[in-house]
């Protein structure tokens, strides 16, 4: 497999349970819709394929800490103010762990589609969350892709999967998927 190494400064994976939390902590893997949409981003002509992953083979993520920052939010609903003769949106703070310094790998079946991936940046879910390619295409076999320390989904149903959200990709279908958790995935600082 060819490996293609991203960077950020930092990144915020909004779990799917959290709506409107207070405070909420990034997740700290990607699941199958956002592989999907990174692909997708790489490569544009999977776009008419939903549902499917075919370039990125496996992936494992990895970063120094978690930083809480706040994020002004404004409410769905509005609010009349009739004297003033105003709708209003009223404003919310929240508070996001967010990941400080993440390091991805994209794992991939061909050279060809390593080397054009690592000529591109990616964003793990907000466009802020940029994440800038190594230039170099690492090539690995499996074992030594399991020895990189970090945080995989893997996807599917076993009897270790759980609910991960639904992917909206492919009809909001549930997805699910076991998390595998190699060497020291949290580096510090």
């Amino acid at each position: 497999m060819f490996i293609v190494k991203y960077r950020g400064k930092f990144g915020f994976i909004k779990p799917w349970t959290a709506v409107r939390d207070g405070e909420t902590f990034s997740q700290q893997f990607l699941t199958p819709s956002i592989i999907e949409g990174i692909e997708k981003k790489l490569f544009p002509e999977m776009l008419g394929q939903c549902g499917v992953i075919s370039k990125i083979i496996r992936h494992k993520l990895q970063y120094s800490s978690i930083d809480i920052q706040q994020e002004q939010t404004q409410t769905r609903g509005w609010e009349e103010k009739k004297k003033e003769k105003l709708m209003i949106r009223n404003l919310s703070i929240l508070n996001r762990g967010v990941m400080i310094d993440p390091t991805l790998f994209l794992a991939f079946m061909n050279k060809e589609d390593a080397e054009r991936a690592s000529r591109q940046h990616i964003c793990l879910c907000r466009n802020e969350d940029i994440m800038l390619p190594d230039e170099n295409v690492i090539e690995v076999d499996e074992s030594e892709f399991n020895a990189i320390d970090g945080f995989e989904l893997r996807f599917g149903e076993n009897e270790q999967s759980f609910l991960v959200g639904y992917n909206r990709f492919d009809d909001n279908k549930p997805m699910h998927g076991w998390l595998e958790i190699s060497g020291k995935p949290v580096l510090g600082l």
